[in-house]
């Protein structure tokens, strides 16, 4: 074969080349089309009944001189390229997505920002269980300068014969002790019919692990003018926890705060395990602040410290932990919390780590 031949053939390779790129990227704008009719649709993105039919009707009409397996898997990656560019529209549809809003959604709670840069601290008894056990936590905190404090007046159990919150009485505690102290009470509400209830006496609704797609509930979050803390579900991926604080917004509440509180794996030596990696890629993907809450993600006092400073070191808009006045005696978790000799200390190594500027 003469050079003058090769390059004629090489030539019309060339050609055929260019084609193939405007049919797969014709074929790209058919799949987006397809993909938002599916999304208005709810309709799921990939379909492998739709698929094996392509793939059957791409064998029936191979006349080589490619084996049918090889074409196959050829036509699997465009598949492939044509599901993924589907999900980049949707992320990029999302209200959540960072690629809907660049700048930081800044969430103010009575003057202290959350998601503006300044990092904070969320602090307090993981149950109420009276006044006085609640203002002995708020006191020590309002000392060290924290006004966000937490409190659980529903707490969702794992067995129905644990302590499950004193309700309505807990939340008025939590009020109470708030006026007094100057602080911003964060609360887990975990009934739709309660939201409205709740507005009465929390600057925050927590929508906790248990309930991160208890979509009626997100819906009814949603639809009140009130800050969201948002905790990532006991196994829920990252996609997943995304589109539940999608659920949030999408009916008009944006004031919502991501939370990491550690996932469920097989690992025991600590209750869950911290997904630190999420703090950045949440950061990335989504416009809303991240907090990280070490005590749920650890279960052990001895790692509360350590997994802060991680958490803040890797950019965590807050970081939450649990206190209690005396946790031998705690109603819930009192393997977990700090008393507040301990809550001092742990303030106090954390501002000398460099990482906390309070």
């Amino acid at each position: 074969m003469s050079n003058e031949q090769l390059e004629q053939l090489r030539s019309e390779l060339d050609d055929v080349n260019l084609k193939l790129l405007s049919l797969i990227n014709e074929r790209a704008g058919l799949v987006q089309k397809i993909g938002s009719v599916k999304r208005e649709s709810g309709v799921n993105r990939f379909d492998p009944v739709r698929e094996r039919k392509m793939l059957d009707h791409i064998a029936e009409h191979n006349e080589g001189p490619f084996e049918t397996s090889t074409l196959q898997h050829l036509f699997k990656q465009i598949f492939k390229a044509g599901l993924e560019l589907q999900e980049e529209d949707n992320s990029k549809a999302l209200l959540v997505s960072r690629k809907k809003q660049k700048e930081n959604t800044i969430v103010d709670l009575k003057g202290e920002t959350i998601g503006d840069g300044q990092q904070r601290l969320v602090m307090g008894p993981c149950a109420v269980e009276s006044y006085e056990q609640v203002t002995a936590v708020a006191k020590a905190m309002k000392e060290r300068g924290l006004k966000l404090l937490r409190g659980g007046a529903f707490k969702p159990r794992t067995s129905p014969y644990d302590f499950q919150g004193l309700g309505l009485e807990g939340l008025q505690i939590l009020k109470r002790v708030a006026e007094e102290q100057d602080m911003v009470v964060i609360s887990e509400i975990v009934s739709p019919s309660d939201i409205e209830m709740a507005l009465d006496y929390v600057d925050v609704i927590q929508i906790g692990a248990r309930n991160m797609q208890n979509f009626e509930l997100l819906k009814a979050a949603g639809s009140v003018n009130k800050p969201v803390l948002l905790k990532r579900g006991l196994s829920a991926t990252i996609e997943e926890f995304i589109h539940a604080a999608e659920y949030i917004v999408s009916k008009g509440n944006s004031q919502i705060m991501l939370c990491e509180r550690g996932i469920r794996t097989y690992e025991k030596a600590t209750r869950n395990t911290l997904d630190i990696s999420a703090v950045p890629i949440l950061k990335q993907e989504t416009h809303l602040p991240v907090l990280v809450d070490v005590t749920h993600s650890t279960g052990r006092r001895d790692l509360l410290l350590p997994t802060a400073k991680a958490a803040l070191a890797i950019g965590a808009d807050a970081v939450m932990a649990e206190v209690h006045p005396d946790p031998a005696v705690a109603l819930s978790d009192s393997a977990q919390q700090m008393d507040i000799p301990t809550f001092n200390t742990f303030i106090d190594e954390l501002t000398a780590s460099g990482l906390y500027k309070n």
